[in-house]
């Protein structure tokens, strides 16, 4: 966690202190790494195959990155989730992978906005 964009510096003692609590139950680690698995593999089968089908996502959907991050360094995220659902928004955050500890009013404004409309 301490090597990317904002290092340690963006997180609470608390938030960290949590981070390393949910880390230490056990199955967590294997959890997290069949997560992974998931989203590449079987989760892109299952949206190709949605977007073969013309199938999209009928609720509005707020898609939120970080600059610095992989996704954000990588990819088009609005270009990709177009396809994906009928009403898309989002916007990149000047921050890498942790947003809600790099950018958290930023977050909960644009969070609140999106709820309340």
């Amino acid at each position: 966690m301490g090597k990317r964009h904002a290092g340690l510096a963006a997180f609470a003692p608390q938030a960290l202190a949590e981070y390393e609590r949910c880390a230490g139950i056990a199955g967590s680690a294997h959890a997290i790494c069949e997560d992974y698995r998931a989203s590449a593999t079987i989760d892109l089968d299952h949206d190709r195959s949605d977007v073969s089908a013309g199938r999209k996502l009928g609720q509005p959907l707020k898609v939120i990155w970080g600059q610095h991050g992989a996704v954000g360094q990588c990819f088009d995220v609005l270009g990709l989730w177009r396809p994906r659902a009928q009403h898309v928004t989002g916007m990149c955050f000047p921050c890498g992978h942790y947003i809600a500890e790099e950018a958290p009013e930023l977050l909960l404004e644009q969070a609140f906005d999106f709820f309340a409309s």
